[in-house]
């Protein structure tokens, strides 16, 4: 049985313990607070650019289109978000489940990894990791998105890779997030190039043609396809996060009662036997059991 001077200094420990994970618990609710007011923002504008997106997808002339038109799969390019950080529970277990389950298709997959929590774990899986993008402020993350954007664009359009996927974590509450999948490139569209007619095309016109209209929305439509993504991720895992401190401040603190019960009763126990001890001793006295000869 642990002494009382054992027990209390264990109490002391996890107190100071159950301290610490107060202040990372209301450190990520604040984070998570302004990142869902960043994600509130960022989600009317994607999606009213995926909406012209599909209005394109509905044109005879797009389909045409480097962005839009399918071509044979060699290789395939990934990007993964995930932390820079832990204490965020399964988030990124999760991730990882979700990308490998996706990659092992017999393609050559490349990746680009988001997050040092990625790349650690690619580079420990064998996987062809081409660019890791680590440690990026919050307030440099749109501009970054842009500049991958840029790049991905660049080699798709040069043939480099044939298809783009976004593997990030969908924001749906505090207590649900779910990593998806999704394609970014090539677009895809209802028609075949050759089989279309006048009359399924919509009546929508695009000044000056079609083709200066894609250049011009796709590239802003895939940057805040990627901006989006990470405000998304950026979300969940502050989410996640919450959630995981807030159970281990819970735990902190049953572990802190039981340990103080633990600690009366054994106050107790010893109490009870100093005085057992001293009346046993008066006892012994009051009954002559001491031989004064």
């Amino acid at each position: 049985m642990s002494s009382l001077r054992d027990i209390k200094q264990r109490i002391s420990n996890v107190t100071s313990v159950e301290q610490i994970v107060g202040a990372m618990d209301m450190v990520a609710s604040t984070k998570l607070h302004k990142a869902r007011a960043q994600l509130e923002g960022v989600r009317p504008i994607y999606y009213e650019l995926k909406r012209k997106k599909d209005e394109l997808k509905m044109n005879v002339e797009a389909s045409s289109h480097p962005f839009f038109r399918y071509t044979k799969v060699d290789k395939s390019l990934y990007i993964v978000l995930t932390s820079d950080k832990g204490l965020s529970g399964s988030y990124n277990a999760n991730v990882f489940s979700t990308a490998l389950d996706h990659m092992n298709q017999g393609k050559n997959e490349r990746i680009i990894s988001v997050g040092s929590r990625g790349s650690e774990f690619f580079k420990k899986n064998c996987k062809n990791v081409i660019h890791s993008v680590v440690d990026v402020a919050d307030a440099k993350v749109y501009y970054s998105s842009e500049r991958v954007a840029k790049w991905l664009i660049d080699v798709y359009l040069s043939g480099e890779v044939q298809e783009v996927f976004i593997v990030y974590t969908y924001f749906k509450n505090v207590l649900r997030y779910q990593p998806i999948v999704e394609k970014i490139l090539p677009l895809g569209t209802k028609y075949n190039v050759t089989a279309c007619s006048n009359d399924n095309q919509t009546d929508v016109r695009y000044e000056p043609n079609v083709e200066t209209f894609i250049d011009n929305l796709i590239p802003l439509y895939l940057h805040m396809s990627l901006f989006l993504a990470y405000c998304e991720s950026h979300t969940s895992e502050q989410a996640a996060r919450m959630v995981n401190m807030d159970a281990a401040k819970k735990n902190a603190s049953d572990l802190t009662d039981q340990l103080n019960h633990m600690y009366n009763r054994q106050r107790q126990t010893e109490i009870t036997q100093e005085l057992a001890e001293i009346v046993g001793s008066a006892n012994i006295l009051n009954k002559g059991g001491i031989d004064d000869s």
